[in-house]
């Protein structure tokens, strides 16, 4: 009676299954805590409402990460590219972290997330964007001007194989499958 899995249909959740690399306990789970996060008009509304991206920052699980606007955004399927998540795009999110997730799917939202400008390369000022989310912006955090040139260059002369000055899709994923952390280190868990 009224509980989260009677509102989820049996067909709907095992399409859910067949299509992200989420268990069947965690896709009902994402649906209490993306059901929890909407509204009470738009819980009527059904499986087409969205939850604001100011809504979806709240989750602890996404508070403390630097990257949480850009997860967002480029999960989010909003005409009005403003961040905000229905479901299915939540359940995009959460199967793209999870633990089952392969090293090509992560790899490629990873590089989504850091090409801050959606140009398909990561240029200068995509890295810097990036370094600068990692280190923070304060004072005694942020890197002076001529480190940051150098850590970019440095950045670029790694993983930049086609000397063209930035790193596209498959320089990315080349460098990314020499790091044997990214694919335990790159994930959500409700």
């Amino acid at each position: 009676m009224g509980t989260t899995a009677s509102k989820l249909p049996k067909d709907l959740l095992s399409e859910y299954q067949e299509l992200t690399f989420l268990t069947k306990q965690e896709i009902l789970l994402a649906h209490k805590r993306f059901t929890e996060l909407q509204e009470r008009d738009d819980r009527q509304q059904g499986p087409g409402s969205r939850v604001s991206m100011t809504k979806i920052l709240t989750l602890p699980e996404l508070k403390s990460n630097p990257f949480r606007k850009r997860i967002c955004h480029v999960f989010s399927t909003s005409e009005l590219k403003d961040g905000s998540l229905s479901f299915e795009d939540f359940l995009d999110l959460l199967s793209a972290f999870s633990d089952s997730a392969t090293l090509e799917i992560k790899s490629h939202y990873a590089f989504r997330i850091f090409d801050f400008d959606d140009d398909g390369t990561l240029d200068g000022g995509d890295l810097e964007k990036l370094v600068n989310c990692l280190t923070g912006e304060t004072e005694d955090t942020k890197l002076t001007q001529e480190e940051m040139k150098q850590l970019i260059n440095n950045i670029l002369e790694e993983s930049d194989i086609d000397k063209d000055g930035t790193v596209n899709l498959s320089e990315f994923q080349h460098v990314i499958s020499r790091s044997p952390d990214f694919v335990s280190s790159f994930k959500i868990v409700l």
